[in-house]
């Protein structure tokens, strides 16, 4: 799963984020985000190409009924619907969260790896 700031990197070509995201790709890996992580991250397609074709390799995930983010949220004490959706998500996958918010990854308990 790649949270909003690895992916705002990796709008740059020469990012190391879209060389990982491109090599992955390349080999068939599956790669994962939600749609809150592209709202946040989709500004202005037209001048966000590189990263729009990033965005094409990827599975990206809606909120379901919104139950579970709901109680990861009251669990945590936290407000971010996007972090909390992400990380059920990355747990659903059994899989880990890329990011540079470390501190809301730690709040929400989430397996993560720093970006």
């Amino acid at each position: 799963m790649v949270d909003a700031g690895p992916l705002i990197d990796a709008d740059r070509l020469n990012s190391r984020l879209y060389a990982l995201v491109r090599r992955a790709i390349e080999r068939g890996e599956e790669l994962h985000t939600t749609h809150g992580v592209v709202a946040q991250v989709v500004r202005e397609p037209a001048r966000q190409v590189n990263l729009l074709r990033l965005l094409a390799g990827f599975d990206i995930h809606a909120v379901d009924d919104g139950v579970s983010v709901g109680r990861r949220l009251a669990q945590s004490g936290t407000r971010d619907v996007v972090d909390a959706h992400l990380v059920i998500t990355a747990e659903r996958l059994g899989t880990f969260v890329l990011t540079s918010d470390v501190d809301d990854m730690v709040v929400l308990d989430a397996r993560f790896e720093r970006y």
